[in-house]
């Protein structure tokens, strides 16, 4: 039975602002369903507060609404489009599930006549009513560790007094795990227990006995209305329970388990899908195997709807899981829809993987001073990356390549830990580098057996760890002339890098790249195919290995390589690799928008990226897609297959700018901006000289390279003073120091984390107006598409202020000397493409803080809020196929839009929450209002000073 013919508008509720436990992986998800709903003709409307998404941009829906996840908003949209038949809750996460039941409950949808599609209301209420859920399972004869609820103190003190500890509390209707802790000792059993209770929204909270120890799996599940069922991905935690399985290094396909306890496994999944509800869509089950030979199975949760693993999921094996999702949800069945990648196989045929991928979180608990680092129940990543190889080892090491920690994968660079009782400690308790800990505990000589006792990581993993510390020990014996072949090779098959190698042997980076080209040890790419290179796939969606030669009949030696190089004009775009505080979706929209305007242009797209979340890292984005670390070796190697016209680096935030040097000293065309300009506006010395040069003024600052001349210049600049170092994002490391003693400290301190670092000190222009800009210059016109004024006042990180646009109180005079100072700058800087400058305003003199080169993180608010394609526009600038007069741009805005930040403090409670210099928030909003008088706009006016620090 095809689609419902009934169906003919839907609504879609998106995530909001990105936080902790919630991240782009749903604006991967409503992306892709938005399109699927177009393909079928279907008019769609979205509500999403978030605007530095693509999910949200004009194109993707037919009316998108930047409007508050909230049901004012929700019937405020419901009375424009009297004719929604339905709506799908389940690709905007948790935020927009609590929303579609609120809105239930308040009797919107049955008001308006709209059908609640994708998921049923029933089927949620009992997988995240703990105690309904128990019950059920119970009662289909599925496993459960033992468990109560209580919504009072009273009956959780009597709970845990009958089971006993350790003990898992676990808070009702709440995602990331928020509220929920393992608790080992009775004397913090009471704080955790109102934590939880408090936490919930409901005061529920479930208390179970804990299963320290036990291993952890996840299963990705699809079902049409017709109930066939198709398992899409098995993915195993390497972490053993008790730690989230978004902060959880993860494997897929699953490793360590017996194909008999699979089968069970997949058989349990079914019938508990089955069992919780009649709905098309998706579902992701979790359970916990125990660690011996029985392989008892018990299950932790359910969730019926697209999850933060099913993006992993469908990255992992080219399963577009949100596509079909949505497909199911408007009536298709399985075997009607094909395989997305193949184009001649079904739905209904399950992936088949011949590769390893592995998961990797990215934390920043460096944004979060004094915050508790130990990873536990509560979601605590910002990001993650994703390896693609043809073994575990492999995929391990180009995960920890791409996490951009400044590690070069595992051992093998100098940085690893040698003190037995630090590493003893880091094993004990769980944060953010144990994957790296583990490495440098077999070096030292720790037992497997001693590392297994501890962390009840199962022994495989940690066999595979120690072949990895054999093979370095055996390298190490070796010079660069006298290294065999097939131990290169070896190094190579199991994801060691040139710099690792090179490390090992002592010699030169770029030695052991010449010396394996010239044997003839060169990457090969693979296609991600879903079905095992069974049938052709039609989709290029690449990742990179090192294969032995074949030999044929007639002696002919060569080595597979699935991606052919077409004779077409190419451009390839360094995506922004994980999210992380200060470089987050806000980069992918601008490398979305840099593919297709290059495709506009006639190019052949290239996209290297590692972040399995994204937009960017869809298969049918670019024309060819190189899963792969955003990492030098990678991408030059890429560049040496593809051959292209030039590389985009303006798009993908740091992560890309990084590379620029190193591209331009290889001789590798950068497309826009060229590396000197760049370099020029990162060095905050010779960036001050051209200001001086232009007549710019500045707040007086000087360099210094040590903390004698830190204290030196201080006497000339006067206190408060700036600190900053540079070539860093989100401004990492600043701070406003107002005495010898505290500069000193800081001083020493980023110098000892950021070696050989220039710091800039500027004097602190106190109480001064922060405002931004935004332009495009092509090298000879300079178009400002956004001027904002940021409510806060200087001193506080442009990624943390509420933004106006455009600015409400600055004079005629002051916008002048912005507009001056923007036009003279960007063409100073020999831009071409897009560019942010910041400044600050005191007795009407505007003064210049910085300026970055590049696509800024205001930028896609600016596109959505003047309704116009800034990022196309730049690029087809950067490419020179544009200049700026042949655009007809048309900014349109109504009243005033507000970029607003949104903080995920509630992870991190004992953390400082105050503001300052480095960057602090995870997501935004976007909030229109029509006039200053608004109480939105006076509220945030009246706290703008609360949150000042130092």
């Amino acid at each position: 039975m095809p689609k419902r013919e009934d169906l003919k508008s839907i609504l879609i509720i998106g995530s909001g602002p990105i936080i902790i436990g919630q991240a782009c992986e749903f604006d991967y998800s409503g992306s892709q369903a938005l399109r699927s709903l177009r393909e079928d003709g279907i008019e769609t409307i979205l509500i999403n507060s978030n605007p530095a998404t693509i999910m949200t941009d004009p194109a993707m829906a037919d009316h998108v609404y930047l409007k508050p996840l909230n049901t004012k908003s929700i019937i405020e949209i419901l009375k424009k489009h009297p004719n929604i038949d339905a709506v799908l809750p389940t690709m905007g996460g948790q935020t927009a599930l609590n929303l579609c039941i609120e809105a239930d409950e308040k009797g919107i949808w049955e008001d308006f006549n709209v059908e609640i599609i994708g998921v049923d209301i029933d089927a949620i209420n009992i997988t995240e009513d703990r105690e309904k859920f128990r019950e059920l399972m119970l009662k289909i004869g599925v496993g459960m560790a033992p468990q109560a609820t209580a919504t009072s103190f009273l009956k959780g003190k009597e709970i845990a007094q009958e089971f006993g500890f350790p003990l898992v509390i676990r808070a009702s209707f709440t995602l990331g795990g928020a509220g929920a802790s393992i608790v080992h000792d009775p004397k913090d059993f009471d704080d955790l227990l109102s934590h939880g209770l408090e936490v919930s929204p409901i005061h529920e909270v479930m208390i179970d006995k804990a299963l320290m120890g036990w291993k952890e799996y996840e299963l990705e599940l699809l079902r049409d209305k017709n109930d066939n069922v198709v398992i899409i991905c098995a993915i195993e935690n390497m972490d053993p329970m008790g730690i989230h399985t978004g902060d959880s290094i993860t494997v897929a396909p699953a490793m360590t388990l017996s194909d008999r306890t699979y089968q069970r496994m997949r058989d349990m999944a079914i019938h508990m899908m089955r069992s919780i509800g009649d709905f098309a869509g998706g579902c992701n089950v979790q359970f916990a195997v125990s660690p011996d030979e029985k392989e008892d199975i018990i299950a932790i949760e359910i969730n019926p709807r697209v999850s933060r693993s099913s993006a992993l999921a469908s990255k992992a094996t080219g399963y577009p899981i949100a596509k079909i999702a949505a497909k199911l949800a408007i009536g298709y069945s399985l075997d009607e829809l094909e395989n997305q990648i193949t184009k001649s196989t079904s739905a209904l045929f399950e992936p088949t993987l011949d590769y390893v991928i592995v998961k990797i979180p990215r934390w920043n608990f460096d944004k979060f001073e004094g915050s508790d680092r130990t990873l536990g129940l509560q979601m605590k990543s910002v990001g993650e990356v994703m390896g693609i190889g043809r073994s575990f080892q492999e995929a391990l090491h180009k995960a920890t390549q791409s996490l951009e920690i400044k590690r070069n994968g595992l051992g093998a660079d100098g940085k690893g830990y040698t003190d037995y009782e630090t590493i003893m400690q880091k094993l004990k308790i769980p944060s953010w580098d144990r994957v790296f800990v583990i490495y440098d505990a077999i070096q030292l000589g720790i037992p497997l057996k001693r590392i297994h006792d501890i962390t009840k990581i199962d022994m495989w993993f940690l066999k595979q760890y120690e072949e990895l510390h054999y093979l370095e020990r055996e390298i190490s014996k070796y010079t660069i002339e006298s290294l065999p072949k097939s131990f290169l090779l070896e190094a190579k098959q199991k994801g060691f890098a040139d710099r690792q190698i090179a490390h090992m042997l002592d010699c030169y980076e770029s030695e052991v790249h010449k010396k394996r080209t010239n044997l003839g040890i060169n990457r090969v790419y693979k296609l991600v195919d879903t079905c095992a290179a069974e049938f052709k796939a039609m989709t290029p969606y690449y990742y990179s290995t090192f294969e032995e030669e074949i030999k044929t009949a007639d002696g002919k030696r060569y080595v597979a390589n699935d991606s052919e190089v077409t004779d077409r004009k190419k451009i390839v775009v360094l995506g922004s690799g994980p999210n992380r505080i200060g470089q987050g979706i806000e980069f992918d929209y601008c490398c979305v928008h840099g593919v297709l305007a290059a495709a506009e242009c006639g190019y052949e797209t290239i996209m290297i990226n590692c972040n399995p979340e994204t937009v960017s890292t869809d298969f049918d984005t670019a024309d060819k897609l190189y899963f792969e670390p955003v990492f030098w070796e990678h991408i030059y190697d890429i560049i040496l297959h593809e051959k292209p016209e030039g590389v985009i680096v303006q798009l993908g935030g740091q992560t890309a700018l990084k590379l620029a040097e190193k591209l331009d000293k290889y001789g590798i065309k950068i497309l826009g901006t060229s590396f000197e300009s760049l370099d020029l506006a990162e060095d905050r010395g010779s960036f001050s000289t051209l200001l001086k040069e232009n007549n710019i003024p500045y707040p007086r600052f000087g360099v210094a390279e040590t903390a004698d001349e830190a204290l030196e210049l201080s006497d000339e600049l006067n206190f408060p003073l700036l600190v900053r170092p540079s070539y860093v994002l989100g401004g990492q490391g600043m701070k406003i120091v107002i005495n010898k003693e505290e500069l000193e400290a800081h001083v020493v301190d980023l110098l000892r984390k950021i070696p050989n670092n220039k710091l800039l000190l500027d004097h602190y222009l106190d109480g001064a107006i922060e405002a931004e800009a935004d332009a495009i210059c092509d090298g000879e016109d300079v178009y400002i598409i956004g001027i904002m004024e940021h409510i806060e006042p200087c001193g506080i990180h442009s990624g943390d202020s509420n933004a106006t646009l455009p600015p409400f109180n600055l004079g005629e005079f002051v916008m002048q000397q912005i507009k001056d100072h923007t036009r003279k700058i960007a063409l100073a800087l020999n831009t071409v493409g897009l560019i942010n400058i910041q400044f600050a305003i005191k007795d009407d003199m505007v003064y210049i803080i910085e300026a970055n080169p590049r696509a800024s993180r205001t930028v896609p608010f600016i596109a959505k809020a003047y309704g116009e394609p800034y990022v196309n526009y730049a690029t087809k600038v950067m490419l020179g196929e544009k200049k700026i007069k042949d655009f007809d741009f048309k900014p349109h805005l109504d009243g005033y839009a507000i970029k607003q930040p949104v903080f995920s403090f509630n992870k991190f409670p004992n953390v400082n929450k105050n503001l300052g210099p480095e960057m602090k928030s995870t997501g935004e909003s976007i909030l229109f209002i029509d006039s200053l008088k608004d109480d939105d706009f006076y509220n945030l006016y009246s706290r703008r000073k609360m949150y000042l620090s130092k």
